[in-house]
């Protein structure tokens, strides 16, 4: 990833032309990884609306809590954020069954399971601060297991395939997206939130099922590092990433992958509410939103897989940027189009494709960044880092909206792109072309 006076960030599988171009990419969509990919792809989208996206914000604005609440709420789901401080802990330790990789991968379902129940039987109208806590639980299990996930796919397949494997972990996460968003809301509209959050908790059984069944990595993709003190477990991740690639390059390489994502990440927490105060009903959203708008990201993930093997990394990371930016202009036509079903529906396409695409642009990009040593951590703190700026102003979105309009909040989150562009201008000539 880093040009030639830097160390390179990975090395390359002695058979990584079996991964390249068109004939790769379908051999690495043809490799066992892959279905076992797509399965934990589902284990970690499904919680994510549930804990602190579009469904939980939609079943409070439903309740009747204010956009202000709903905001400070999702903070709930900060854990997401935060999983950078515990990863350590899974690179160092191992559970007592299954394997080094694999135990993890059990017991954070587990736990994300018993927790979604919990929260189903509480409510936020009987006890909104056992619910929150409950959510928060439920946010820990979903971003430990995120962690887990991630470090599997780095070390279960060479690097040349990351894309393929990204796009098939999307095409799971997608899916995993229509049950929490538009499966959760057609239960809610005929039996009610309790209901609804009991049929998602059943539903991760799928990869509980696939965690229980796969192979542990093993051979040289697995992790090395094993007999650490714990403090270097913590330390040793972050220096690793610092000396590899200088402290300039480093800091400049966090900051983008910390900003990349944060047009798309302010507005999360407001779209169910806005959903409903433009004057559609839960199944319209979710039919629009989280059924037709998931599959179109679902071929924006693959369009995205395809051009990573096609074109060189940075140009997509351009392409990747601005789509990101321009999908949040769409929302426009919603703001100004209260109730028209063509404005959803318009909106919706631009902004999944876009979203589909950047998605395994980042992911493919910071898998790179990762040493085979510290798979989870530095991982780990990369996506903690691709969400940290977008959730923090997301809490805070509430009052923007009810300072101004969606309109502006919707302007003002497309503009945001413009410190991310200036920063992958100065890394430009510090990328490799390939």
């Amino acid at each position: 990833m880093t040009s030639s006076d830097q160390n390179v960030t990975q090395t390359p599988d002695k058979n990584n032309n079996r991964y390249q171009g068109w004939g790769g990419i379908k051999r690495a969509f043809a490799t066992p990884s892959a279905l076992t990919l797509f399965c934990l792809g589902i284990g970690s989208g499904l919680p994510f609306l549930l804990v602190g996206g579009m469904t939980l914000s939609t079943w409070l604005r439903d309740a009747g809590f204010e956009l202000s609440v709903i905001g400070l709420i999702s903070y709930a789901g900060f854990f997401y954020v935060l999983k950078f401080l515990w990863a350590p802990l899974i690179d160092k330790y191992s559970l007592p069954f299954l394997g080094r990789r694999k135990g993890w991968l059990v017991v954070s379902q587990l736990v994300l399971i018993t927790a979604l129940v919990a929260v189903a039987l509480v409510g936020p109208e009987s006890s909104l601060s056992i619910f929150i806590a409950l959510v928060a639980v439920a946010a820990f299990a979903g971003a430990t297991l995120d962690t887990v996930v991630d470090a599997y796919r780095i070390e279960v397949a060479p690097i040349e395939s990351q894309a393929a494997l990204a796009a098939t972990y999307i095409l799971g996460y997608r899916i995993a997206l229509i049950v929490s968003g538009a499966i959760a809301l057609y239960l809610a509209e005929l039996f009610g939130w309790t209901n609804a959050y009991l049929m998602m908790a059943l539903f991760l059984l799928i990869p509980l099922t696939a965690s229980v069944i796969c192979k542990e990595p093993t051979g040289e993709r697995a992790l090395a590092v094993r007999d650490v003190h714990i403090v270097d477990a913590f330390i040793k991740p972050f220096q690793e990433f610092f000396s590899r690639n200088g402290i300039l390059l480093a800091l400049a390489l966090l900051l983008f992958v910390g900003l990349f994502k944060l047009p798309d990440q302010m507005i999360g927490v407001m779209a169910g509410p806005f959903y409903l105060d433009s004057g559609y009903t839960k199944a319209d959203i979710a039919t629009v939103s989280k059924l037709f708008g998931v599959w179109v990201g679902i071929g924006g993930a693959f369009l995205g897989g395809i051009c990573i093997a096609a074109f060189s990394m940075r140009n997509m990371l351009v392409v990747a940027t601005l789509l990101v930016s321009l999908s949040n202009i769409a929302y426009l036509l919603m703001a100004n189009n209260p109730g028209q079903a063509w404005a959803f529906f318009a909106t919706i396409s631009a902004d999944n494709i876009s979203q589909g695409f950047a998605g395994v642009v980042l992911v493919a990009f910071m898998s790179g960044l990762t040493n085979q040593n510290f798979t989870a951590t530095q991982y780990a703190l990369l996506a903690s880092l691709a969400n940290l700026p977008g959730k923090f102003i997301g809490g805070l979105s509430g009052y923007i909206v009810e300072a101004t309009s969606y309109s502006w909040f919707y302007i003002f989150s497309s503009l945001s792109v413009i410190p991310t562009l200036l920063i992958l201008a100065w890394l430009w000539n510090r990328l490799h072309r390939d």
